[in-house]
């Protein structure tokens, strides 16, 4: 053992740091122990990255915690954050990432005073604070209430620390009309923002103005609707699951916008959501739409209503497209976004995730999941001249499959590659399903496919 220890001891820096970097805090932290000169390396890290999981006890993750565990998780972190940034005392080096993990709690001052002392007396190039809430899921208004308020304590507490922030993610929060105007005043260097389940009450309204924000994750939401009036740099705007009856966001000034996902489960009564509407006058160039094998709240446009939006519009993927549907509806994609290089489609009902049997009573669900896809296509012969890869998952040797891959073939003319895949599962299914494609069936598929076609275009069956 003192062999090994003497051959770690004589790497270069670099590569001591590279392995210490890739270690837990606390891992890191009992390097120091081995000699003089590990000691040194944690304050040669570039990367602090001190997460409360790392401090709970294997037994505790999954039962309820009380107040008395998120003190002793904190009180953890803290000590853990005090004693690397000791190690760094007169350090020349940069912290270019410091990510702290921790719970909402009454210590959560003493927290965020510590990373503000260490922003004003050591170069700190990033910082990220994400902040957990004592009930994860499932939290009653009182929760909501409650966590709000002890939020914005916190946040009125440590002005400094959150106004060097450039990572925020917040949980289950209810916060006041005026709480968020605030938190976007004081993080005038957040970059990237994530809300799960917060809200300043059922079928609230959020304005975002922010001159820095990149990404904006919401999840989870009971706001009416997001309206982003102001925010110049943001690239990347994700929308998880929603319960707004109407278009679910707002897009005023976002001039850089790039990429859009969207994943929500359609209930009955949700609205089918018209892209050209949505997107206003952005022109973004990748798309995601996850429909959680559910109702498909897209509603198919015509080409000249889509081209303003998808003029730019390089990369498009459908996720979680019920069984139950046709497939024929997505092609107003292709042809109202002339510039799509790639198309991918997965179609499944994941039976892990769905709300199966009498629990589908309690919910609005829609037994129609492709009412109102009606879809023509504006021209007969319509081509697509950029389109280069179809990847489709969950393909099946049934007729609207092979119509489907069929149509697209015809229509792209450029088309290079058709990449076929079985259903994909989860960690939890997908040993029940068929692991490949067999000889057969590739035979049997690329015939079907082919027949009568004479196009140059590889047709590949990944495992």
């Amino acid at each position: 053992m003192d062999n090994e220890d003497g051959r770690l001891s004589k790497l270069p820096d670099d590569v001591l740091l590279n392995i210490v970097e890739r270690l837990d805090i606390t891992d890191a932290a009992r390097t120091t122990i081995l000699s003089r000169r590990w000691k040194q390396i944690p304050a040669k890290l570039s990367k602090i990255i001190i997460t409360v999981g790392s401090f709970e006890p294997k037994h505790r993750r999954r039962t309820k915690l009380t107040s008395n565990d998120i003190a002793r998780a904190n009180t953890a972190v803290l000590e853990a954050t005090r004693s690397i940034l000791e190690s760094r005392t007169g350090s020349l080096y940069t912290i270019h990432l410091m990510s702290m993990h921790f719970y909402l709690g009454d210590d959560s001052i003493f927290i965020g005073q510590t990373v503000a002392n260490t922003i004003a007396t050591q170069k700190v190039a990033s910082v990220e604070f994400v902040i957990l809430t004592e009930v994860r899921t499932n939290c009653y208004v009182n929760d909501l209430l409650s966590y709000g308020k002890r939020f914005m304590l916190f946040f009125d507490s440590c002005p400094n620390a959150f106004g060097c922030l450039a990572r925020l993610w917040l949980e289950n929060l209810r916060l006041g009309e005026s709480d968020f105007p605030k938190i976007f005043g004081v993080c005038k260097q957040l970059e990237l923002l994530r809300l799960y389940h917060c809200d300043m009450g059922i079928d609230s309204l959020l304005e975002v103005e922010h001159p820095q924000l990149r990404e904006l994750v919401i999840s989870d939401s009971n706001l009416e609707r997001v309206d982003l009036k102001w925010v110049p740099k943001l690239t990347i705007l994700k929308f998880n699951e929603f319960l707004s009856r109407d278009d679910p966001f707002c897009l005023d000034y976002v001039p850089q916008l790039q990429t859009v996902t969207i994943s929500n489960i359609g209930l009955s009564w949700h609205k089918m959501l018209k892209l050209s509407e949505l997107l206003g006058k952005t022109a973004i160039s990748n798309l995601n739409l996850n429909f959680r094998c559910e109702k498909i709240w897209v509603k198919p446009e015509g080409r000249k209503q889509l081209l303003p939006v998808f003029r730019k519009l390089s990369l498009v993927n459908l996720f979680n497209i019920s069984e139950e549907c046709d497939l024929t509806w997505t092609m107003f994609i292709l042809q109202g976004a002339p510039t799509l290089k790639e198309l991918c489609i997965m179609v499944r009902d994941h039976l892990c995730e769905m709300i199966k049997g009498k629990r589908r009573y309690m919910h609005e669900f829609s037994e129609e999941k492709d009412k109102g896809l009606e879809w023509e296509p504006s021209a007969p012969d319509f081509k697509h001249h950029n389109l280069v890869e179809l990847s489709i998952y969950g393909f099946q040797a049934e007729d609207k499959f092979v119509s489907y891959t069929r149509n697209v073939m015809e229509a792209a003319v450029n088309l290079e590659a058709v990449n076929l895949y079985k259903n994909p599962g989860c960690e939890k299914c997908k040993r029940r399903l068929p692991s490949g494609w067999t000889w057969t069936e590739m035979v049997l598929i690329r015939d079907k496919i082919n027949k009568g076609m004479s196009l140059d275009v590889g047709i590949r069956f990944p495992s």
